[in-house]
């Protein structure tokens, strides 16, 4: 390990320390008291608003269906596919169960913070949708200079999280299944990316409505037939899991073991990277939706935490414990961490099976930095204007390059301590306006049951 991973590795440690992992969970647990368990009263609800509903009259630029694409963009895929197994290489497959925790509270942090995202938003000088936690922390939590913080992390995070990762994990899977170079792959994606940005968000929400849901069926339909397949191993996997998360992880192959903290922090930082969960990205999609009431979008979000780490975050973690690659060594002799990890677990039962995850990962990434991208020019708009929105996306675009050459632990370490920092004004933000989320829910349950009189 050099001295900027080695230095890289010190700051995650303490920036993903016990205080940030309890205030996580704390504002988690709090928002699911003060909605009355919202993730599990409108879970069905949330999922059905999604994919039917349409409030085209409502203000807003793009669709119900557009907003949870392009936040799933930023989510599923690279976090649920390489960050999974980063985190299991990392934290044992403990780290799985960690993560499905913080996923399971992470539902009602997330309904909050698209709950403000519409309550606090705006119209900018191009008649576009601008909200987002810079937006609820000055305008309902009135703390201009939190929300600077945030809009400037923010923007730095979209850079490292949702571009470098992303190219980083593409260049490492195409690297290892066709041999071809990172920065073949690299000057790709840019060019791609640049031609997407010029479109603005609603340019990102056509293309994310297309490739996310075509993408997620194809990936989530290989990792059901490698389980399906060893389903015997499926219990033993569980078991597995529950006990690592508990104990830890014995040393196996390559792979030295890891403490029930590790555990916990891997699970717990790659869930929010994963999600997207009280880090206070998504909620800048929502705030471009079109909807009748905050309610509506809020549980809209919500399903996406459900899609991403109930669903595909299960089965990549699944396929790697029933596989049994944990600690498997690459051609070079260097444990498999990462897009590597995953490639060579559906490798080992499926002919042909690294590939479906490159194929997967390819669009997944592309859809990441689009997503991600919106969500940068967003707080550089906030900060700075609209007229530094395009050298804003230059720069993006340019980023693609140095994401797909530089080393996996550099990418991913600047990525994790951006999260960390990014995430701390935003749950402060959640914690204090916590009853406001708490009357706007009592509001919205009120239109639902006059909606479901009104049918009987």
């Amino acid at each position: 390990m050099n001295s900027l991973e080695l230095w890289i590795e010190t700051l995650n440690q303490w920036i993903w320390g016990t205080p940030l992992i309890v205030l996580l969970v704390v504002v988690g647990i709090l928002l699911t008291i003060r909605t009355r368990g919202v993730q599990f009263r409108y879970l069905v609800y949330a999922h059905k608003l999604a994919f039917t509903r349409h409030d085209d009259s409502a203000e807003g630029d793009i669709s119900h269906f557009q907003a949870l694409m392009t936040a799933l963009a930023a989510t599923i895929g690279i976090g649920s596919i390489a960050g999974v197994a980063t985190a299991v290489a990392s934290g044992g497959l403990g780290a799985l169960f960690w993560m499905w925790v913080a996923a399971f509270f992470g539902m009602a942090t997330k309904y909050g913070e698209a709950i403000l995202a519409i309550k606090y938003r705006v119209s900018d000088e191009n008649n576009e949708m601008c909200g987002g936690p810079m937006y609820y922390l000055e305008r309902g939590l009135k703390s201009k200079p939190l929300a600077v913080l945030f809009a400037s992390l923010a923007a730095i995070t979209a850079i490292g999280t949702g571009n470098m990762v992303q190219a980083n994990s593409v260049s490492s899977a195409v690297y290892d299944l066709f041999g071809i170079h990172p920065i073949w792959s690299g000057i790709l994606l840019m060019i791609l990316t640049g031609g997407a940005l010029l479109g603005g968000i609603k340019s990102i929400g056509k293309i994310t409505g297309f490739l996310v849901p075509a993408m997620a069926i194809f990936y989530i339909g290989g990792g059901l037939i490698i389980i399906l397949m060893k389903w015997q191993y499926v219990p033993e996997a569980l078991y597995a899991i529950f006990r690592a998360a508990f104990s830890g992880q014995a040393a196996v192959g390559g792979f030295l073991g890891a403490t029930v903290m590790q555990a916990v922090q891997m699970g717990v930082s790659r869930s929010i990277f994963s999600s997207e969960a009280g880090l206070g990205s998504s909620p800048i999609a929502a705030a471009a939706a079109k909807t009748d009431t905050p309610g509506r979008q809020a549980l809209v979000s919500m399903s996406s935490v459900f899609i991403t780490a109930g669903i595909v975050c299960t089965i990549t973690g699944l396929v790697i414990a029933i596989t049994g690659v944990l600690g498997s060594q690459g051609a070079d002799g260097s444990v498999l961490d990462g897009s590597a990890l995953a490639l060579h677990a559906f490798d080992e039962v499926l002919p042909a099976g690294g590939l479906i995850v490159t194929i997967a990962l390819i669009p997944f990434a592309y859809s990441t930095i689009l997503g991600w991208a919106y969500y940068g020019e967003k707080c550089i708009e906030y900060l700075f204007g609209v007229r530094m929105v395009m050298p804003y996306r230059f720069i993006f675009t340019l980023v693609v390059i140095p994401g797909a050459v530089l080393s996996l632990n550099v990418v991913w370490g600047f990525a994790n301590m951006m999260n960390g920092l990014m995430a701390l004004p935003n749950l402060i933000g959640l914690f204090l306006l916590s009853g406001i989320i708490s009357r706007e829910t009592t509001a919205f349950d009120a239109i639902v049951r006059h909606e479901s009189i009104k049918k009987s």
